[in-house]
Parts: C-alpha cells; structure tokens; sequence
C-alpha cells in the first residue's frame, strides 16, 4: 500500500495536536494513519539559519519531518512573497501586494530546499499532498529532482482571475508549478475558472472533459474540493459547552440581549472595518436594536510582522472605541472587540449563543467559520448566518443571508432582518444549510481527494 507524505507550510506535531489542533490537522493526521507516511515542513520555529537536514519524530506510523527557517528565509519567503505578494493578490487586494527581487528570490529557495530535504526520503510509489500557496513551486523542484510520484495540491484560499493574477512578474513560473502536478485542486468552481482562463488563454493549454488539462507538455487534472468541518464534533462541542463557565458567564453577561458574533484571525481579507460600519450603521438606521443586542467579534493577532497587520489592528481599536462611544450606555457596550485565542471546546459554545453569525470577508477561498457556526447551532431555536457572497462557503449555504460586503447598507439590513427573522424560517434555513455541512464534510474532502490522487496515472 502507498505511504502518504502530507507536506504544509506548517507541521502540526503530536504536542501542537493536545486540544490545540484544528480540524484540518486532525483530518490530515487521520490520513496519515491509515495511509503511514510522513508529514513534512517548517516546524513554527526561526532559528539563524534554515536547517540543513529535518528533525524527525515519530508517533504511530507517522513521521514527523521538519525544519526551521533562517531569519533571512522567514522575512523573504514567508512575511514577504507568501504573505505581502501572493495572499493579497489572490485575495483580489492588489493595492497591497508588494513585489521585490529579493522576497521572490526567498519564496524559491525555500521551496528549493523543502524539495531537496524531501526527495531523499520518498519512495517510489508514495502519494505527495502538498498544501497552500506557501508550496506552490515545490511540485516543479521536485520533479527537476526526479521525482516521478503521484503528486496533488490544494489550494486553501482563492484563486485569482487571470487579469489579477497577471499584474505578478512571475505568474508563469508559478502557474507552470501549479502544472507540475497530477491533481490540482480548488475550494470552488469560480477558482478553477480562473486557473482554466489562464491554461486556455494565457499558456495556450487545452481544457477537455472532468478538469483534464493539456498545457506546457503536462497533462494533468483540475478539480473542485469544498473543504468542510468535523460537523458531529461541533455540534457535541457546542452542546458540552453550555455546561462550561465561560458559556454560563457569556449568557450572564448579555443579561437577555441578544449576541451577534464574527471569529476569524486578524486580516484585511475578512473585512472587519467594514464589519464594524455596518454594526454602526444598523444601530444608527434602527434604534429599536440599541441595548438589546451586542456584537462580539473575536479576532486573534496574527501576522504581527507584516506592517498592513499592524495597521489594521489599530484601525479596529479605533473604530471599536468610537462605536462604543457614540452609542454605548453606562449598561451596555455595543461591540466587544477580543484579540485572545480561544479553544475550539469555547467557541463553539459562543457559536451556539450567537443568534446572528456574521461571516463578511471581502474574499475567502472557504471561511470555515460559517460552517463551524451552523454546526453548532441549537436545531430547536437556530441563529442565523449572515454570509458574503464572495467567500467560498457561500456557493453551499445558499440559505445564509449573503451580502455584499463591500456595502455598510447591504450588511446592516441583513443585521436588521436576521435579528427579526421568525423562527419557522430560521429553522428552514437551518436545516439546508446544514444538509450542505453534512454533505461536504471535512472527511468526505479528504476521501475524495486522495481517491482521485490515487487514481492518477504513475509516472514511475
């Protein structure tokens, strides 16, 4: 039986895995169990200079490999091309995409070495799943290596039109990569137009029937993956929770009002300023809401390097404070702005709280959130979703109320229409979007791609 080698900007070791672990790490480690293998990358750590060989441990019959990045590797490959080049770019933020020499320089050759430090440990007939937009060239230096496996990625967040994706000085090299596997895949149609765009007119490629494609003397297969969540243990998460003394403070708190919340990490992709104007904007259009309803976003820091992170975090300290000022009272703070971590065991608990979950990126390749918070939902008396239409998770919530994020007006109405809406349509909607949950599980993702990884044709 093939070993499966799971290779991610970030290794989740055994000690990361102790409650801490997302659900991607668990169902990545699941994998690798049933398969054996290895799970290679950077261990989290910034050491002087990038490991020569990787540090191995072992649990079970999986291997973890890692290294740890050089500080010039890390400001270069990782807060640079990765992170202040290709994230917003292919978040569709091209006005703060930064392109240096030097930080491209630093993409490759980390790709370079983490291709260089794996070779040596494959086997002929492994399946290599690469993960994210950290690893794309990796593919092409392993191959210019030799290596002849059977080779997928998937890419977690969103890919670009080829209009944007043509102002990076590099796009061919690094659609090239991307060619350098066997299956590539998309969290939504819309993404695998855009990578179809450029085949056909950019690299003169050929696009034939279920994702096959033709291009630059590759053949290869491109489909779409929608990543999902572990529903079950939500929902048991969430039903635990109200047992737990930060649900029971939660409730006490909001003393009979109602609770709005967004959870999602710090960044300029999930549209927090915007957010928090439409918040504002529905408490200015309709006064019969003030003091009955309070809006919790959780947005821990992430990125602190990166100097568009930085900027952000005091733009909504700003406006978190003149919110508050302008409508708080001296029993009621309209907006409860966190940047604490909280466990997965807590959140879901605050989910189940929430009668209004607002989920409102600017562009997400997924937003796992709007699907954690439907899980975690009391099916008797559910919340409702208030869901962007340009993340991902909207092609299968179509039961949300989407909004265009890009519009205070739109969002506040929203608001203003979940926090009335009767509970016979709340129920409705409910029960299909979480048809959806179930359909597309975070296992069924799993399955399905590697099946498809397994069936394509060996190289070796």
């Amino acid at each position: 039986m093939a070993r499966l080698i799971v290779v991610s900007n970030r290794v989740a070791l055994p000690e990361d895995q102790a409650g801490r672990a997302g659900g991607l790490a668990v169902a990545l480690r699941e994998a690798l169990v049933s398969f054996g293998g290895i799970w290679f990358g950077w261990s989290g750590k910034v050491a002087a200079q990038t490991s020569d060989q990787p540090r191995f441990s072992q649990e079970g019959p999986v291997t973890y490999a890692v290294l740890d990045l050089g500080r010039k590797d890390h400001a270069q490959y990782y807060n640079g091309f990765a992170n202040r080049t290709l994230w917003p770019l292919f978040h569709y933020r091209m006005g703060l995409a930064e392109f240096t020499r030097q930080d491209y320089e630093g993409y490759m050759r980390v790709n370079t070495v983490f291709a260089e430090q794996l070779q040596p440990l494959l086997s002929d007939d492994d399946l290599i799943w690469v993960h994210d937009y950290h690893l794309i060239p990796l593919g092409g230096e392993l191959r210019r290596l030799g290596a002849r496996q059977r080779m997928g990625i998937f890419l977690h967040t969103p890919f670009p039109a080829m209009e944007v994706l043509l102002a990076l000085t590099h796009h061919r090299r690094l659609v090239g990569s991307l060619c350098a596997y066997d299956v590539v895949g998309f969290q939504t149609e819309n993404d695998r137009r855009s990578f179809f765009d450029y085949v056909l007119h950019e690299a003169g490629g050929w696009v034939g029937e279920n994702g096959h494609v033709t291009v630059w003397g590759r053949s290869l297969v491109a489909r779409v993956y929608p990543i999902g969540i572990e529903k079950g243990a939500f929902a048991e998460a969430a039903q635990r929770a109200q047992r737990t003394v930060a649900y029971r403070r939660l409730h006490a708190s909001l003393n009979g009002r109602k609770l709005m919340i967004g959870v999602e990490r710090l960044d300029y992709s999930k549209g927090l300023p915007e957010r928090f104007e439409a918040f504002s904007r529905l408490l200015e259009k309709h006064p019969e809401h003030r003091a009955k309803v309070s809006f919790m976003q959780v947005a821990p820091i992430s990125r602190s390097e990166v100097p568009e992170y930085r900027r952000i975090r005091e733009e909504l300290e700003s406006l978190s404070g003149k919110i508050n000022g302008q409508f708080g009272d001296y029993d009621w703070v309209p907006i409860r702005y966190l940047t604490r971590n909280f466990p997965r065991s807590v959140l879901a608990g605050f989910y189940r709280q929430g009668a209004v979950g607002v989920v409102t990126p600017m562009r997400d390749g997924m937003n796992l959130v709007a699907k954690e918070y439907v899980a975690s939902q009391n099916p008797q008396d559910p919340g409702v979703l208030v869901l962007s239409r340009f993340a991902g998770a909207a092609r299968e919530l179509t039961t949300a109320l989407q909004v265009n994020p890009f519009d205070r007006e739109d969002m506040a109405d929203a608001m203003d229409r979940a926090l009335g809406m009767a509970l016979d349509e709340r129920k409705e909607r409910w029960v299909e979007m979480m048809r959806m949950v179930d359909e597309n599980s975070l296992e069924a993702w799993r399955e399905k791609y590697l099946a498809d990884l397994s069936a394509a044709p060996f190289n070796g």
